[in-house]
């Protein structure tokens, strides 16, 4: 990767040489320079997003009277904050957003309330996608499941139909986001041994369910299903596309183990997804993900700091809406052409004999 960044940074890192090749490791040095959180900054966008999201709620709840309709519109729009709202989690998650961690900690876990989510279940689970991401030998623990052609070929007719079914637009988009918010974090999915998680998934369940009893108690079902289900199904749904684009695109990055380096899977392996300024505000920068993946601790506000002082991460990765759409056929991983390919693409590289389905 050349790395061309003329101008010197504004927080006084030395940038990397004009025309020099910076190996993904290499980047480690010049982007710590960014992981220091800001206090009235990190304040500041809390704030900004939690006011609206509790006001629009407000607002909906009192429009119900009036026009229900009008209600669930303001609910379909307050989805934008409470995505928000779990990227300001996640960066918790990370030890991102206070350089507390437990005041870090304890932030999530209050939003965790809202986003459903139980804060230090999915704090562990993000944490090992991030330590495995692109790893052939390590799938599974957060990630959406990615088969090679090889195992695709090797399952049986009905195992290759689950396969296709799993990785359906309806299933991933639609059932995918409401089954995972709704149901599966309702347990600590893959530490069901461990008390703390325990804690957690139960803790933020009782949470829930004294809010929900709450809202049920002083406004009756209506609140329920035409601001509270909206809101967190519309938001779930935005998150796992989110998640989806970040990694499954044509150009990603997989190794099997002996291969796989962390830093060049996390910086190869994620996209840059170009948003309107509108959706990058309200997805907390996410969009950057290869710098996020490259270095965690890097706060979402500052991720635009990076790309304006090292101009060449701006040029990794780029995809655009539009581009995203198409990565949505794309369903099986190739060794050897070492990128994502749609059933159609496999079928015309290796023939109807070995057609993945």
């Amino acid at each position: 990767m050349n790395s061309t960044a003329p101008n010197t940074p504004s927080n006084g890192a030395t940038p990397p040489a004009d025309s020099t090749v910076v190996a993904a490791r290499d980047w480690l040095r010049h982007l710590a320079k960014y992981r220091e959180p800001i206090l009235w900054r990190s304040l500041f966008e809390l704030a900004v997003t939690l006011v609206p999201f509790f006001a629009l709620w407000a607002l909906a709840w009192w429009m119900i009277s009036f026009s229900p309709w009008l209600a669930l519109a303001i609910a379909i729009v307050n989805a934008g904050f409470l995505v928000r709202l779990f990227a300001i989690q996640h960066d918790c998650g990370h030890a991102a957003f206070f350089t507390n961690r437990s005041v870090s900690d304890w932030v999530g876990r209050a939003i965790g309330v809202l986003t459903l989510t139980p804060y230090d279940v999915w704090k562990r689970s993000h944490a090992m996608h991030h330590s495995a991401s692109g790893n052939l030998d390590h799938r599974g623990m957060g990630d959406i499941m990615t088969l090679t052609v090889a195992e695709c070929n090797a399952r049986s007719t009905w195992g290759k139909f689950k396969y296709r079914l799993y990785r359906s637009p309806f299933v991933l988009f639609a059932i995918g986001p409401a089954y995972t918010f709704l149901l599966q974090y309702r347990l600590p999915i893959g530490f069901m041994k461990s008390r703390k998680y325990w804690t957690s998934a139960m803790g933020t369940n009782i949470a829930i369910l004294v809010a929900l009893g709450l809202i049920a108690y002083f406004g009756g079902w209506k609140p329920l299903v035409l601001i509270f289900l909206p809101t967190s199904l519309l938001a779930a749904t935005a998150g796992v596309w989110l998640f989806y684009v970040q990694h499954q695109f044509e150009d990603t990055h997989w190794d099997v183990g002996e291969n796989w380096e962390m830093h060049d899977a996390a910086l190869h392996g994620s996209s840059h997804y170009e948003l309107p300024r509108v959706l990058q505000w309200m997805t907390a920068n996410i969009g950057l993900h290869h710098v996020h993946h490259l270095y965690s601790r890097i706060p979402f506000y500052r991720l635009p700091d990076v790309l304006r002082d090292h101009p060449s991460l701006d040029q990794n990765q780029r995809l655009s809406i539009r581009e995203s759409l198409a990565c949505v056929k794309l369903r099986l991983w190739d060794e050897k052409e070492r990128k994502l390919l749609t059933y159609k693409q496999a079928r015309a590289l290796y023939g109807t004999t070995n057609a993945p389905v």
